[in-house]
């Protein structure tokens, strides 16, 4: 009976161990490719649960998803003008034919890499040496990436790969020759900045002559009508004066003498040197033609 038993033990050990060697999974981001003897027996791109034959068949898996080839150190061309740029790419590429994929590149994925990298970097030396930098740099950069596209992804079906995408991140120039580039812009902006310089002090100059005309003329002007304003009040204050004069001769003497007298003596320090029997002291000697008469 234990013999019994340890022989159905046994065969359900190896069972299972069969059964185990027998089942795989493939998840919906891969493709399974099942060898039997070397050979690919199978292509598998649905998600699920498969069975193989233990010992004789064995499966390797590849990516479905879009992968990334995505150059480090950017890469030197010479453009229609015999200039050199530097150009920093990326591809995105994908597996479609996992048998082809594996027969041509024997699966190795960086055997991969590098036929892309080769197919991308001769189309774009191509394309950049029938253009100019201006082209490359704005023109004409989609142009050269959708081109770059198609012609990659023709070569790339040779080897059951599918070219998504190729990018142009970065076109520039050398360091030697940008900063040559860079040291002509600033002398010219430095020459256009003088220009302008040059031009704002000779309007400025000229705006403040003008202004300096104008305010001479307005000083003049003014002085001229002040003078004006100031005679015709002359004119008019001597009129009155003598018209005044004319209508009381006697008082207008007196009130002109009066103005003499608070002018002379507006401070008590003050000393005034005349003799005693000046017309100064006209007033200050009568009070009027009633005391005249009786001296």
């Amino acid at each position: 009976m234990a013999q019994r038993l340890n022989f159905f033990a046994g065969l359900l050990a190896t069972v299972l161990v069969v059964l185990a060697m027998s089942i795989f999974t493939v998840d919906q981001r891969q493709y399974a490719l099942v060898f039997q003897l070397g050979e690919v027996k199978q292509v598998i791109a649905e998600p699920g649960l498969y069975f193989k034959l233990p010992m004789v068949q064995n499966v390797r898996y590849f990516e479905k998803r879009i992968i990334t080839l995505d150059n480090s150190d950017p890469e030197r061309f010479i453009t229609s003008e015999k200039k050199n740029v530097l150009v920093d790419s990326y591809i995105k590429w994908r597996i479609v034919d996992p048998k082809l994929y594996y027969i041509s590149v024997g699966g190795d994925e960086s055997r991969a890499r590098t036929r892309l990298n080769q197919t991308v970097n001769a189309g774009l030396r191509e394309e950049f040496g029938k253009r100019t930098v201006h082209d490359v740099v704005s023109g004409e950069r989609d142009r050269i990436m959708d081109q770059m596209r198609e012609k990659a992804d023709a070569d790339a079906r040779k080897i059951g790969v599918q070219i998504v995408d190729v990018r142009l991140k970065r076109v520039e120039l050398p360091t030697e020759v940008s900063d040559a580039v860079y040291r002509r812009m600033e002398a010219e902006r430095k020459r256009v900045a003088n220009e302008l310089r040059s031009e704002g002090s000779a309007e400025a100059e000229k705006i403040r002559a003008d202004a300096d005309r104008q305010r001479e003329i307005i000083i003049a002007e003014a002085y001229r009508d002040a003078q004006k304003i100031k005679g015709e009040g002359d004119a008019k204050s001597t009129a009155i004066y003598g018209q005044a004069f004319g209508q009381n001769a006697e008082f207008y003497a007196f009130y002109r003498s009066l103005e003499a007298y608070r002018g002379s003596f507006k401070s008590k320090s003050d000393i005034l040197v005349v003799e005693p029997n000046s017309d100064f002291f006209k007033y200050m000697k009568s009070t009027g033609r009633g005391s005249d008469k009786g001296k």
